[in-house]
């Protein structure tokens, strides 16, 4: 059964700019769903019609079976929406921030308790409960802010780039965090990130968003099976150190096949160890310094660079 159906919805805003054009997806209940896209694709639109702020112009939206223009109010109690700012009052301690928050939907107080207790215990917020929330870190903010909102026992969460400007241990500690939610509670997680890596080990699906658009869906696997051929990795010291040589392996391939990510050089080849021992040699024969080169798998990052790139030359319509 379905958390989310969206339908060809589009929205255009007062000034003429199309955010949404069209757009269907699918999310399964108690799933992680990823919603991926550059800044201006109309990730933030359609976050706000399924959260019930905005309305859509055109399509069909179902929120767990319920028409979302007919039954919003309805919804709105089953839903919760965890933004990039966080929503709690920085003079509060944790507990009183989520007893709070328990008034604000009418949950029994010997009710609100218990579930309070289960979550510091399942979030590992044990020793933070009676500081002040403007003595934690960032991250624990973040990890509070998501409790909060899982005081209402919604049956589905959206959250909005969670883990920007953490550390990778915060990051990880998030990861757990949201595989708890779905793992335990069941509850379904629509996801935004620009991190790809997070969305690869966190999602059973992913939404490629372009230009109000959706470019494709489909489990991790299945997006990656989009380039079917493996890839070189030529590893350099430095990002200028790769994109210097980059211009001396284009007089031996060409420009179109070759990406500087990070400190790496990364070649798309229909015949990777032909093309690999051609490099090589260029590279040894050149006198070029590099500190290694190998054959590795498409990512969902590849994916997601290849499509939009598509997008944006006018390879795809």
């Amino acid at each position: 059964m379905y958390a989310i159906q969206a339908q060809d919805v589009s929205k255009t805003y007062k000034n003429g700019v199309r955010a949404l054009d069209h757009v269907s997806l699918n999310v399964r209940k108690g799933e992680i769903f990823s919603l991926l896209g550059q800044n201006g694709a109309g990730k933030s639109t359609l976050i706000r019609i399924l959260t019930t702020y905005l309305k859509p112009d055109l399509g069909l939206v179902q929120i767990l079976g319920k028409n979302l223009s007919m039954k919003a109010a309805r919804i709105r109690p089953k839903i919760a929406c965890v933004g990039q700012q966080t929503s709690i009052d920085t003079y509060l301690s944790l507990e009183e921030n989520m007893m709070f928050q328990s008034r604000l939907y009418r949950i029994p107080k010997t009710q609100a308790k218990l579930r309070m207790e289960k979550l510091i215990q399942d979030f590992g917020l044990q020793s933070y409960r009676k500081y002040p929330v403007s003595s934690y870190s960032g991250g624990i903010k973040r990890r509070l802010d998501i409790a909060l909102n899982m005081m209402s026992a919604p049956e589905i969460l959206f959250l909005d780039e969670p883990t920007v400007g953490m550390d990778i241990q915060s990051r990880m500690a998030m990861w757990d965090m949201l595989k708890k939610i779905r793992n335990d509670f069941g509850t379904t997680i629509f996801l935004t990130t620009h991190y790809l890596e997070e969305a690869d080990i966190l999602s059973n699906t992913v939404c490629i968003m372009k230009d109000g658009k959706e470019v494709t869906q489909g489990t991790p696997e299945e997006l990656r099976s989009f380039i079917r051929q493996d890839a070189l990795r030529i590893l350099f010291p430095t990002k200028a150190e790769a994109e210097k040589q980059m211009v001396f392996l284009q007089s031996v391939f060409p420009a179109s096949q070759m990406t500087v990510r990070n400190t790496d050089i990364m070649m798309n080849t229909e015949d990777v160890r032909s093309d690999l021992e051609r490099t090589a040699g260029f590279l040894l024969e050149a006198h070029i310094p590099f500190y290694g080169i190998q054959i590795v798998q498409p990512t969902l990052e590849d994916v997601f660079l290849r499509l939009t790139k598509k997008k944006e030359m006018g390879e795809e319509k």
